[in-house]
């Protein structure tokens, strides 16, 4: 249910679920963790990008697992900790909804880019439970503490235009556009000096 293409120094890292909107059971968030990890280790990849197949980017925790206790892991915070060490450049293409702990990934990324129909939602609060302890901040550095507010106190679905004017997201881009504007945006970097990278990514932080 993760793929991971490895194709000219881009790992691509795809959530494939979609009869199930891409909803992340344990076994996928550990494979993701797993596949970040990888990249910005022993993998040394140039960039990563993550993406989703189908229509949603991803719809969170699977329900089921959910009340079982996954909404609580400290798998979530151990993948948004690995995007967020990654040497590379990172990328979250969008290609729909993003909802819930889902987000968190998606936040530790360098960039987000999002197909005009994405929504953003993060219902943490209704469902009975804290978002995860790193979301909170990074949402906050990106659109402030009141647009943040409403997404986890008000409850509010944002759509791709007031991501796009919150700054949650850097550019929109029509569906098979999407990989291509993220590939062209890693092109630099990929041709650079990886360290040369890393260490411009460290001052951008």
């Amino acid at each position: 249910m993760i793929r991971c293409d490895r194709t000219d120094g881009i790992w691509t890292v795809t959530i494939a679920r979609p009869d199930k909107a891409n909803s992340l059971t344990l076994a996928m968030l550990t494979e993701l963790a797993e596949r970040i990890e990888e990249a910005g280790t022993t993998g040394r990849a140039r960039a990563v990008i993550l993406t989703g197949e189908g229509r949603v980017f991803s719809a969170g925790a699977d329900l089921d697992e959910a009340r079982a206790g996954l909404a609580t892991s400290p798998v979530w915070e151990r993948l948004s900790a690995a995007v967020a060490a990654l040497p590379c450049l990172s990328i979250a293409a969008l290609n729909g909804t993003l909802a819930g702990g889902a987000m968190g990934m998606v936040l530790a990324c360098d960039l987000r880019l999002a197909v005009p129909g994405a929504k953003f939602f993060y219902p943490v609060m209704k469902l009975g439970f804290l978002p995860q302890p790193s979301d909170p901040v990074r949402m906050a550095a990106l659109i402030g503490p009141a647009r943040t507010r409403l997404i986890l106190m008000g409850g509010q679905k944002i759509t791709a235009d007031e991501a796009l004017s919150f700054g949650l997201v850097d550019r929109i881009r029509e569906g098979d556009a999407l990989l291509n504007h993220a590939r062209e945006i890693a092109a630099d970097s990929i041709a650079a000096d990886p360290d040369l990278c890393a260490a411009i990514k460290a001052m951008c932080r």
